[in-house]
């Protein structure tokens, strides 16, 4: 299936909540598998329903391209340690912008698989760092938003120089 649109900073949409899974089980499938076509196509690590327009909770996340994609169907963290690490982060709604950010280095995830069975998944590393990344999008809490004042006004003016050129190119 072809990849979906994605929907950019600063759409109002990415700062929504992402509303509890209501779907069927076969449209749940299939929600899932447009937003893997979609992570593929963009060669993202994660990506949620949101950033291509669907205000549900599903994420799914695929750290090497050579690994099994995993889904998580209304994902929820119910566990971080006090410990804390940072890692590279960016966006595919924000694209050419990277910066560090600080968040728990272990966390523990409640979250339902494609055949609605509720699981729970203990994460460290850039798996701990990625699934929160994902999970503040569902929450509406876009990555920016993490850095200090100071980073992400750095972030905004470096996404709309890239922006700028860009449309430039185009026109």
């Amino acid at each position: 299936m072809p990849a979906c649109p994605l929907i950019f900073h600063p759409d109002p949409r990415l700062s929504r909540p992402a509303a509890a899974m209501a779907l069927s089980p076969e449209a749940v499938r299939a929600l899932a598998r447009d937003v893997l076509d979609t992570l593929g196509e963009v060669g993202a690590m994660g990506l949620t329903a949101p950033h291509i327009g669907r205000a549900e909770r599903i994420v799914v996340i695929r750290l090497q391209p050579d690994e099994d994609a995993a889904t998580y169907v209304d994902p929820v963290i119910v566990w971080a340690s006090e410990e804390r690490a940072a890692h590279p982060e960016g966006s595919v709604s924000m694209p050419g912008v990277i910066e560090p950010v600080e968040r728990p280095a272990r966390i523990r995830v409640r979250y339902r698989d494609l055949d609605g069975v509720e699981r729970e998944e203990a994460a460290e590393g850039l798996r701990a760092a990625c699934l929160q990344h994902e999970i503040d999008q569902l929450d509406g809490v876009f990555w920016i938003e993490r850095l200090t004042r100071l980073r992400r006004d750095r972030a905004l003016r470096r996404f709309a120089k890239i922006r700028g050129q860009a449309a430039r190119k185009a026109g």
